[in-house]
């Protein structure tokens, strides 16, 4: 039988019980007060971060695209308003019976729909996707009327590209599109502005190679939104930074005129100042609208581009080469000049061909030239004339001065696809073509057949370095945000100027002397004469057959198969303002087809430099301007 506790006793366990849970209870209480300190000042900057997560949305302020001018100031490309309706899929609950209901406020066709939700499934739930766009304000209105039953709907105010002059700059501003998937396989930018739905870069042009000035940099919005996606507010915002602007150094009225001259021809012009280098016009016809572009060309009209035998797509000034013909001659000739292998007074008798091993090789003119100096080859361009002092010239020295003279180098503008040309040399050939070089390939390339290969642009740039006597450039654009482009290649070149005056002096003949081969497209104008050389260079091969029979006329032969027709010129003559060249596909002799269309651009750069419209000059008065002047 247990023996009861006594009262002392009990009283003294009941104190130590209720002093240990005291204790148990107060330790709690302390670790609890220890921690929610802890939590409520030490970690309250993490755990708020963590809750404005939950209801906060960071999201990207595109930029304005740089504006794009000519040399004058007249845009080229700008952006207009463009009102449109972003969705997030995140927050929208049912994306597709969201996007039904707003397709009862706004037009969204069937085919928009389903566009929008496959374009949502590829994207990351929080990206915003631009489901429709070129709306006007009182859909805008609506749309935010509506707004509690739209979840993830967010009215937009962006910005498309416009390009005012359509086609006479589609090869120089080019395009912008949206960012595809190949886009982002080729390009190195992490920039988040590209994972934007619809985002546009440039895709050709000034605006693909200039395209990170152009672009800008983007800002950060910060907004609430409730349980079911709607904006609340806006927490925050830090704008974005516009792209610079870009100034040109083409001159938009001699552009135009360039590009209505050439007309319907697959062709190119440049013109060039002699004095800076900078370019002011570079047309290539046919071309296309950009315009198209912007907002997703029409297969049929891409179909119709790409199908199109004289390549609209094709910036030809730059990107297209052609053998030069005898524009050619003038490397030629300084190369045989500088190396002493010729002087100006010697003459070479041409009896319309040079034979070497058995093989003729034929002057244009089937009866030959008689003797020739240098200033009546060049003026009647006498191909004989060439072929023989090639031969102690050689491929080497060839090669040297038309590197010299800006041929067979790359040169350094802001557009896509600048070609180099060709300048061939004896271990090209090997390297390229696993053969050796052969004296034929030597007399081919003196008058610019065979492998040479320039583009319109490098034939610019040789005819002002022959007229100028220096290493100028070409520059194509002016200041990119107020920042000058500096000009290059003003030092001497290295040919003796009394080589160059000779050269220069059988150029004048081209044009401005009884049995020149330009003679039909002097410009008569005191003070203002052309001197240029003509160049008409083969795209098939001619049979013995055929020149024994009579060679068949350029105008009886399919388009394909005609002779390219060239010009290149400088101008004045006793002062160079101006270089020019001209290249016509397939549009057969240099001096019928190309010189005149030179005349009349040149004559038209050289009226815009004393500050006259060409605009408001009639056509009757340009026409009297290339007319013999009694007076002169």
């Amino acid at each position: 039988m247990k023996r009861p506790v006594k009262p002392a006793r009990l009283r003294k366990l009941l104190t130590r019980r209720t002093i240990f849970l005291a204790g148990l209870q107060a330790g709690i209480i302390g670790t609890l007060g220890v921690q929610m300190r802890r939590i409520a000042v030490e970690q309250n900057q993490s755990f708020r971060l963590l809750a404005e997560e939950n209801r906060v949305n960071i999201r990207l302020i595109p930029p304005v695209r740089g504006l794009i001018f000519d040399r004058l100031g007249k845009p080229l490309a700008y952006n207009e308003p463009n009102y449109k309706i972003d969705m997030v899929r995140e927050q929208s609950g049912d994306p597709e019976a969201v996007l039904r209901r707003l397709a009862t406020i706004i037009p969204i066709t069937e085919d928009g729909i389903k566009a929008a939700l496959e374009e949502m499934s590829k994207r990351r739930g929080f990206v915003p996707v631009t489901v429709a766009e070129d709306l006007d304000w009182e859909h805008i209105a609506a749309v935010s009327a509506n707004a509690p039953a739209l979840p993830g709907i967010t009215p937009e105010l962006g910005h498309y590209r416009i390009y005012p002059q359509a086609d006479d700059f589609a090869h120089i501003i080019g395009f912008v599109g949206p960012v595809s998937d190949y886009d982002l396989s080729q390009i190195d930018d992490d920039d988040p502005l590209l994972l934007i739905p619809r985002f546009q870069i440039g895709k050709n042009g000034i605006e693909r190679r200039i395209e990170l000035p152009l672009r800008g940099k983007s800002g950060i919005k910060r907004i609430e939104v409730n349980a079911i996606g709607r904006v609340m507010r806006v927490l925050g915002r830090e704008e974005s930074h516009p792209g610079a602007n870009v100034q040109l150094t083409i001159d938009n009225r001699l552009q135009r005129y360039a590009m209505e001259r050439l007309g319907d021809n697959s062709a190119a012009a440049v013109v060039m100042d002699v004095r800076n280098g900078d370019i002011l016009a570079l047309a290539s016809a046919p071309s296309f609208d950009p315009n198209k572009f912007v907002r997703g060309i029409s297969t049929t009209d891409w179909t119709a581009l790409n199908t199109d035998d004289h390549k609209p797509m094709l910036n030809k000034t730059v990107t297209g080469t052609y053998p030069p013909g005898s524009t050619y001659k003038l490397v030629t000739a300084l190369a045989a000049l500088k190396g002493g292998f010729v002087t100006p007074k010697d003459k070479v008798y041409c009896g319309g061909y040079t034979e070497i091993y058995n093989r003729r090789f034929h002057c244009w003119r089937r009866g030959g030239h008689g003797k020739v100096d240098l200033h009546n080859s060049l003026k009647q361009s006498c191909d004989v004339y060439y072929y023989e002092i090639s031969q102690d010239v050689g491929i080497e020295n060839i090669s040297e001065m038309a590197k010299e003279l800006g041929i067979g180098v790359q040169h350094d503008l802001e557009l896509p696809a600048v070609r180099e040309g060709l300048a061939p040399t004896k271990q090209w050939k090997k390297l390229r073509k696993d053969a050796d070089w052969v004296i034929g390939d030597t007399l081919n390339a003196s008058i610019g057949q065979g492998f040479v290969l320039a583009s319109p642009m490098q034939l610019a740039v040789m005819a002002a370095r022959v007229g100028s006597g220096t290493k100028i450039s070409p520059r194509l654009v002016n200041a990119v945000d107020n920042r000058p482009n500096p000009v290059k290649g003003r030092e001497p070149l290295d040919i003796d100027v009394e080589h160059l005056n000779a050269v220069r002096s059988g150029m004048f003949g081209v044009v401005n002397e009884r049995g020149g081969t330009a003679g039909g497209s002097a410009i008569r104008h005191k003070g203002w004469e052309m001197a240029g050389k003509t160049g008409t260079s083969q795209v098939r091969f001619i049979t013995k057959e055929e020149r024994a029979r009579g060679v068949t006329r350029n105008e009886d032969l399919p388009w394909e198969r005609r002779d390219h027709a060239l010009f290149v010129a400088y101008a004045p003559a006793d002062n160079p303002r101006f270089s020019i060249s001209v290249v016509v596909e397939h549009g057969g002799g240099g001096s019928s087809v190309a010189a005149p269309i030179a005349r009349d651009i040149m004559l038209t750069a050289l009226e815009l430099a004393e500050d006259m419209d060409y605009r408001a000059l009639p056509t009757d008065a340009r026409a009297a301007r290339s007319q013999p002047d009694d007076k002169a």
